[in-house]
């Protein structure tokens, strides 16, 4: 059976449609407009901008005795588009439009062959307006989507930082290609593109980033913008991160049951995805048992005369039967995707557990030094010195200090103590804090993930009883063939 092209799916999240309005930038020193630099007005036209210039604070760019017009290149000035507690995706219309194969030089020099993503960005639109301006459009590796998910998640390690689509296919049913080039698997992986970019665009805190707003707009340069926030050097290591999760003595008995809650789903997802990958193979095979019918009821139609008719009616209902099953499991496909994000985002929210250890550990850290510099001191000033520590071999090897080097490292610890006290304090309002915003947005995300699954599951049950429903229906049309013979 020839392969079809894929078809275009749809990401699950839509923004609304796009308004026919430009942020513009009024630029240059013209002396008679008394206007000062850096403002910002909404315009739908030049004219409507320059009959309006006059009433704004703004400067003008010099295009014709000083007059012009400037798109705004300001990552400072489009952000203030974005209202403080207002989402990217209310302002605008983001789509990941097509993906597109080129082959050119990676970093050793060597050819390589890879996939870039047309990403398309407009204003929202008011319905009044009716009108479809041309979007702001550049293209994407999936390297560098990737480089942007990191950087959020060491920039906001207190989030549960939406996932990206898999770079690699899995749990894959045998007819269905785990080639990352194959055309299917390039058209699934745009739309969970797109998905990530819009959960990203309507999350609260993660939309009004500068460099995911940058990513969207600025085709050049912006992997340099990354790597100079040094992100990079705040990520934690994994080894840092695994001894805090075996060494911490007093962990958030919420963030623990939150923890071993992002693994029973990551499990039960994983269970639920290899079930349907088994379950396709089966039917892939009843459909084609049905090819096989239709190839019999024709070449049986053949060789008969009264019955010839029915028999090769009959068999177009098989084949027509037969050939459903490609749009039935493409569909099904697209409902295991949404499950797949829900198994990485499963990853995300243990990862928001994992920091919250790290933090605690930190605070026991930091308390448990001062502990210890708090014992040293009291040990100093009474003059008591135990047997089996270290000073108290020392001092039996070198002899006892002299009152000024006690006196010399009770000062000294006087002030390690004080710094101490600052830091526990530090660590305890970071470690509060994070508690405060990750638990915020842990809910907010148990709330998505509820309402995502469960819409899910009802348009996957009600597929599955549609295609049960053309099962019979075909059978019922075979048996009125066959009862005309």
């Amino acid at each position: 059976m020839e392969k079809k092209p894929p078809k275009k799916l749809q990401a699950k999240h839509k923004s609304p449609r796009s308004i026919n309005f430009k942020v513009i930038k009024l630029c240059s020193n013209h002396s008679r407009n008394k206007l000062k630099p850096e403002a910002l007005i909404l315009a739908k036209s030049e004219e409507q901008l320059l009959s309006a210039y006059g009433k704004t604070n703004g400067c003008v760019l010099t295009r014709d005795a000083g007059l012009g017009i400037e798109y705004c290149d300001s990552l400072d000035q489009n952000l203030q588009m974005v209202e403080k507690g207002t989402s990217l995706l209310k302002k605008m219309e983001i789509s990941v439009a097509e993906a597109e194969k080129r082959t050119g030089k990676n970093a050793v020099n060597m050819q390589e062959t890879y996939t870039v993503y047309l990403i398309e960005m407009r204003p929202v639109d008011a319905a009044s307006e009716g009108t479809n301006p041309v979007p702001d459009s550049l293209w994407r590796r999936y390297s560098e989507f990737e480089l942007l998910r990191n950087y959020l998640l060491v920039t906001y390690p207190f989030l549960v930082v939406p996932p990206l689509p898999e770079k690699r296919a899995e749990f894959v049913w045998h007819k269905l290609s785990a080639d990352n080039m194959d055309p299917d698997f390039v058209e699934r992986r745009r739309v969970g593109l797109e998905n990530f970019l819009l959960r990203v665009a309507s999350h609260p805190d993660l939309s009004t980033d500068k460099i995911f707003y940058s990513f969207l707009t600025e085709e050049n340069g912006w992997k340099e913008t990354v790597f100079e926030t040094g992100f990079q050097a705040k990520a934690d290591s994994r080894l840092k991160a695994l001894n805090a999760t075996f060494r911490v003595k007093n962990p958030d008995k919420r963030f623990a049951e939150m923890k071993h809650y992002g693994d029973e789903l990551q499990s039960v997802i994983s269970q639920l995805l290899r079930v349907r990958a088994r379950a396709a193979d089966r039917l892939y095979g009843v459909y084609k048992v049905h090819g096989n019918y239709g190839r019999v009821f024709s070449e049986w139609s053949a060789i008969e005369k009264e019955m010839g008719d029915g028999l090769q009616s009959a068999g177009h209902h098989m084949d027509a039967y037969a050939a459903s099953v490609d749009d039935i499991l493409e569909e099904e496909e697209h409902y295991a995707d949404q499950m797949k994000e829900y198994l990485f985002y499963a990853d995300a929210l243990r990862a928001v557990c994992r920091k919250h250890e790290l933090t605690q550990y930190e605070l026991e850290m930091a308390a448990q030094d001062l502990t210890s510099k708090k014992q040293q001191r009291e040990e100093l000033a009474t003059g008591t010195i135990r047997t089996f520590s270290l000073k108290g071999v020392t001092s039996k090897l070198f002899g006892q200090e002299t009152p000024e080097q006690r006196e010399a490292k009770l000062k000294m610890l006087e002030t390690q103590i004080e710094e101490g006290e600052e830091l526990v304090k530090e660590r305890n309002a970071e470690c509060e804090e994070f508690v405060k915003s990750a638990w915020v947005d842990i809910e907010r995300f148990k709330e998505q993930k509820d309402h995502d699954l469960r819409e899910a599951l009802i348009s996957y049950a009600i597929m599955q009883i549609s295609m049960c429903k053309k099962g019979i229906q075909v059978w019922n049309n075979a048996k009125e063939c066959f009862s005309k013979m």
